[in-house]
């Protein structure tokens, strides 16, 4: 019995692993979606003024 346990346990830890670091990707992606909405917002601006 204890090894299925082990076992269970080590899948959720390299789960828990893999979406950690999949975050840490988007983090990234989303801010760089951020900055390309915010210049397009600028952009827009300036054309109306």
């Amino acid at each position: 019995m204890p090894m299925k346990t082990s076992m269970k346990t080590w899948i959720v830890t390299l789960f828990l692993l893999a979406a950690a670091a999949a975050m840490a990707g988007c983090r990234n992606t989303a801010a760089g979606f951020g900055k390309d909405v915010e210049n397009a917002g600028e952009k827009i601006q300036e054309k109306v003024n």
